[in-house]
Order: structure tokens, then sequence, then C-alpha cells
């Protein structure tokens, strides 16, 4: 029997050859699906599942986090389409070792951020589980006909951009795993370590730029930069350059911990859930000076097969996929 050693490749190996119906218009391969449901608007659909002891642990993150965190990631795969949030399901298998008290509390997180972006849960499923606690949210969204942002819209000659800081979430768990008793923390660690167990989706910028009606290629970074921008790549076939030095300026500031540290914590960490995307000049120069929060300028497009490359003062390196793989 093959054992599955690569998440993405299995994915491919699932994918459909054929559609049956005609309402869909974005299936597998994005951060989520889209069928239309009016004349003018479109549903966007996208689940994902937490494990315990590979997605979370109990001393990094409590009850309320771990739900809250939940819902974020996809609340965040629909900030990527560019949709309104609406609504949400859960399904929860539960171990003997999770008390009533942390299970309401699980509820209670998923409960903070579905009341900031208005969304109702509208049904799901309990069951029993062995050992691990797993959660499963499948989440509901809603884009104007035609505005769902795709990953393969990335040309030649566009800005790489971010919507914020990348390696936070990867410092904040290093320094949750590695804390040491009353020893006080710096402004940026505490910041860190809100990033892990409290991250922000970018719903207001995905929104944005998706009801601007301009090309834009968007991906969120869930599994780590050089993943998230392996994926537009791959769906737009064009080569990504990350610039270094602009890249530099976005990671997380912290003393005592080497550069090349931020930087793996950048391309590998994941669970930002920052957005990363593409699009012209134009369109960037034009989002600096509107966009309600700001865009970072990262790097650029370029003809060529799909790949990612870090580009420094000197040399160009061909990065690997990276990224948090499930199979690895």
């Amino acid at each position: 029997m093959q054992t599955l050693r690569d998440e993405f490749s299995f994915i491919k190996s699932i994918t459909p050859t054929n559609r049956f119906q005609q309402q869909l218009t974005i299936g597998i391969g994005d951060d989520a699906a889209v069928y239309k449901t009016s004349a003018d608007t479109e549903q966007v659909v996208c689940v994902d599942a937490m494990v315990e002891g590979i997605h979370f642990r109990k001393d990094t993150l409590s009850p309320f986090q771990i739900g809250r965190k939940a819902l974020a990631i996809n609340i965040s795969d629909l900030a990527a389409m560019g949709a309104n949030p609406m609504y949400y399901l859960v399904t929860i298998a539960i171990p003997k070792t999770w008390t009533d008290h942390e299970l309401q509390d699980i509820y209670a997180g998923m409960n903070e951020l579905a009341e900031r972006y208005k969304m109702d849960l509208i049904g799901g499923d309990t069951v029993s589980s062995k050992d691990q606690l797993v959660l499963s949210v499948t989440a509901i969204g809603i884009v104007q006909e035609g505005k769902a942002l795709k990953r393969s819209s990335a040309k030649p000659g566009d800005v790489l951009f971010v919507t914020g800081p990348i390696g936070k979430s990867a410092a904040g768990l290093e320094l949750l795993q590695q804390k040491e008793k009353d020893k006080p923390l710096t402004d940026m660690e505490h910041s860190c370590i809100r990033a892990h167990q409290e991250p922000e989706p970018q719903i207001s910028s995905g929104t944005y730029l998706a009801n601007l009606g301009k090309r834009i290629a968007l991906n969120d970074v869930s599994d780590g930069l050089s993943s998230e921008a392996m994926e537009l790549a791959e769906a737009s076939n064009v080569q990504i350059v990350m610039n270094e030095e602009k890249l530099n300026s976005i990671l997380p500031d912290l003393q005592n911990v080497e550069y090349h540290q931020k930087l793996k914590w950048a391309l590998n960490g994941g669970e930002d859930f920052q957005l990363i995307g593409t699009t012209s000049n134009e369109t960037f120069a034009h989002l600096q000076e509107s966009s309600p929060t700001t865009l970072f300028d990262i790097g650029f497009v370029r003809a060529g097969n799909a790949s990612v490359i870090m580009k420094s003062a000197n040399e160009e390196t061909v990065l690997d996929k990276g990224g948090y793989n499930h199979f690895s």
C-alpha cells in the first residue's frame, strides 16, 4: 500500500476532471469554491479541520483560542476570494479528555468572531473520538458575480504584495514552546504570541480588493509564504520573484533572533493569515493611496516556468515549495 507523502500532489490526484453543475465557477484548486446563486451574486464555500496534537495543543492555545482560530482560518480563505462571511457549520469529534466547560469555551471563541462578522451558525455534527479532539468548520460567504479573486490572475510585470507582517505566528509558537516562567516578554514578543493564538483574518482588505474590479491574484498565507507564492505561480504559470531586502523589512523585529531564523519563519512557518497577491503597477499605485490597510511591495512577477525565486543583491535562488505539509 502506497503511503501518502505530499498533501499538494494528493489534492491534485483527487481533483475531478468533469463538472456536472453549471452554477459552479471555481472548484478545487483555490482558497474556496464559488458557485452562482442569483442574478448578481455567487456563494463562496470553504472548509478546514484542526486536529489536536497536529494543529493545536492545550499548552499553547486555550479552548477559547482554539475555537476562535478554527473559524478565523476559514474566514481568511473567504478573504482571499474577496467574499463577505455569512454562515458557518461546525463538526466536532470529542474525546473523554475534554470537559463540557472546555467545549463551551471552544464555541465561545468561534462566536467572538462570528459576532464581529455577523456570521450565523447554521448546523454541523457532534461525534465522539477515541483520543484527539477534531474540529472541522465550513464557512460560507458571498461575493458579487464575477468579482471573486483567483490565484490564476497574475501576469508578468505585476507587483507582488502582502497585507502585513509575515513570520509572526511561527515566532509566537516558538516563544510559547520555549517560554521561561517569570521571564518578562517584550511588546514584540507579546505581539507574535497574539498573532499565533488569535490571528486576524484580512476581510476588509480582501473585500476591498474584490470590489475594485481590477485584475488581482490573491491567496492567504496559511502554510507559509513560499508555499502560497508557489500556488500563485502554478495557477498563473509565471515566476514569482521575492525581493529579500523588501521582505526583510516586514519580518518580526525580535531581539537575539538571527535573520535566517526570521526568514525561515516567514517562508515556511505559516498561519499568518495575511494575504499575498499580485496586480499591475498602475493598480498597486492606486492601492497605496486608497487601500484601507497598508500593502507591502515584496517583489514582482515575470514570465517563465512556474517557480518562486528569492532575489538578493547578487544572486537568485529557486525556493522549494516549503510551508506546512500535512503528509510530511
